[in-house]
Order: structure tokens, then sequence, then C-alpha cells
């Protein structure tokens, strides 16, 4: 089912959506290594887990922006839950899969 898109899209949410990705990746890599190493707990990103809360914020934002006409007018809640499903399952699969090979 293909929905022509009525709104105009919005890069600069996308970009501090990967920003925020981004830092959150780089929170958790460096936090790994200082616990690694035996350091104290790092201290130059030392808010980058706000990231995670803004990240959240954003996409729920761009998410109910997309929907809300499409929620209203002909989709089902369903329909909304199924479409989600088929877009994020993948990747978690994948993540679950590199993270056993990763443990083993």
């Amino acid at each position: 089912m293909a929905f022509n898109d009525s709104k105009p899209h919005y890069a600069l949410l996308d970009g501090l959506r990967g920003v925020a990705a981004l830092l959150v990746l780089w929170y958790h890599v460096h936090e790994g290594f200082a616990f690694a190493s035996g350091a104290p707990i790092i201290g130059s990103i030392n808010y980058g887990y706000l990231a995670v809360d803004f990240f959240f914020m954003l996409s729920g934002f761009v998410i109910g922006y997309a929907y809300d006409d499409r929620l209203h007018r002909s989709m089902s809640l369903g329909i909304f839950a199924r479409r989600r499903l088929i877009r994020l399952h993948p990747m978690v699969v994948f993540g679950a899969l590199l993270g056993v090979v990763a443990l083993f």
C-alpha cells in the first residue's frame, strides 16, 4: 500500500536524529572502553545518554507527523502496527544474530 506524501519532509529532523544516534553510539563505545580498561566513567561525553531521550522524542514526532493524516482517514491501527513491524523487525533479528555472533 503506497501513500503519496502530502506533507513536507524535514531533512533537518532526520539529521538531528542521526546525530543523536551517533552520540549514543559514541557514548556506549567510550563507556565500554573505559570499563574494560578499569578507568573511571568517561567524562568527555558525560551526558551522552540524554541523546537517547532526544532521539526518541524526535522519532515520536516524526512518526506521528508522518502518519497522523493516514491514521485518521484510511489506515487502521492494525495496519500501522504491521507496517512498523515489517520495517523494524529485520533490524531486530539482524542485531540479535550479530550479538550472538559477537558473544561466541
